[in-house]
């Protein structure tokens, strides 16, 4: 099996731009958004065919889908930038077409109608062997040497990546927590993710697939109808009242649990990278994350790296004014403590 590399975090850090930097080496598979694309369907238990394993890459992802026809698409949505056969509004997109195969080429219709078809014929087994045959397939079609997943929101899978992958190694990308909290309080897919959560957390639910009709009804009208199939994004999202310090709150939890996750892989399967240290030394930071891939720190590919971070903002948080930025950074410190940061 190729080297395989996971690049977790809670998004907003910077992690696009990395999955465009990786996508430059040219001995790395870039992996852009695969787990987040597939979402809770991703790793069922028992083994299954090929088949099967077809529909886990090309059923639609229903959020994301509703997200979309309710106006509020994620930016991270490359296929209906540049939209091919599918849509949302009528044939739902295939998850694994929306932000992994538009990364990876220009023809992403192509190459799904590729993949499905090698996929449909395997044979019934765990779905992990499943993907490392992907990913072999999708290396060999690219040639490329070694393996990058980069998912935003993705601490919280590390158990099931580090069992279904127990070579694989994990790299956590983080960023400072007031910024990267107000990053998500300006974004559809984190504000829409906070409601999901208020709606999981009134109805006493682990996911939302345990939703039942009495639940919904139970909700306030403004959240219930965040589970229909078209909804007024704008109003109902965007332009919702949800105070920074909320999302300081969601960063500090997850940025907390996925420390203590990754705390529990060997030392010699996890690294670290600051967003912050990308910008200051991208050069030291993108050779020690190439290195640790198992891929070398190509001279031309860490000047396009430079290049592509050159833009790169910090201290967005500290235009806040002055007791909205305490209160969020009070709400950050508990997982600015747990990065080993305060």
């Amino acid at each position: 099996m190729r080297s395989l590399t996971f690049i977790v975090g809670t998004g907003r850090s910077g992690s696009s731009a990395l999955s465009r930097i990786v996508n430059r080496h040219p001995d790395i598979l870039s992996l852009n958004e695969l787990y987040a694309s597939l979402g809770s369907t991703a790793f069922p238990t028992e083994p299954i065919t090929g088949a099967r394993f077809r529909r886990i890459l090309t059923d639609p992802n229903p959020v994301f889908d509703t997200l979309t026809r309710s106006g509020v698409p994620l930016p991270e949505f490359l296929y209906i930038r540049r939209p091919g056969r599918y849509a949302a509004e009528t044939t739902g997109i295939p998850a694994l077409s929306l932000m992994v195969l538009p990364h990876l080429t220009d023809d992403p219709d192509g190459l799904l109608d590729e993949v499905a078809d090698e996929v449909s014929g395997w044979p019934p087994r765990p779905v992990a062997r499943h993907y490392v045959a992907l990913f072999e397939l999708l290396a060999a079609r690219f040639g490329r040497s070694a393996v990058i997943e980069r998912s935003g929101y993705s601490l919280g899978w590390v158990p099931r990546l580090s069992t279904a992958f127990p070579t694989a190694r994990f790299v956590h990308l983080f960023r400072d927590g007031p910024d990267c909290a107000l990053s998500m309080s300006r974004h559809s897919g984190y504000r829409a993710i906070a409601l999901l959560r208020e709606v999981m957390e009134r109805s006493n639910v682990a996911d939302l697939s345990e939703l039942t009709p009495n639940h919904v009804r139970a909700l306030p009208a403004d959240l219930s109808a965040l589970l229909g199939d078209r909804f007024d994004g704008q109003r109902l999202i965007m332009d919702r009242e949800m105070p920074v310090e909320g999302f300081g709150a969601l960063w500090s939890e997850l940025v907390t649990e996925g420390v203590g996750l990754l705390a529990e892989l060997p030392e010699e399967r996890r690294m670290t990278l600051a967003y912050e240290d990308l910008l200051d030394a991208p050069e030291r930071e993108l050779a020690r994350l190439a290195e640790f891939a198992g891929v070398a720190p190509r001279a031309d590919w860490l000047a396009a790296g430079r290049a592509e971070l050159r833009d790169g903002s910090r201290g967005s948080a500290l235009r806040l004014p002055d007791a909205e930025l305490a209160t969020l950074r009070e709400r950050c410190a508990p997982g600015t403590r747990a990065l080993g940061r305060a």
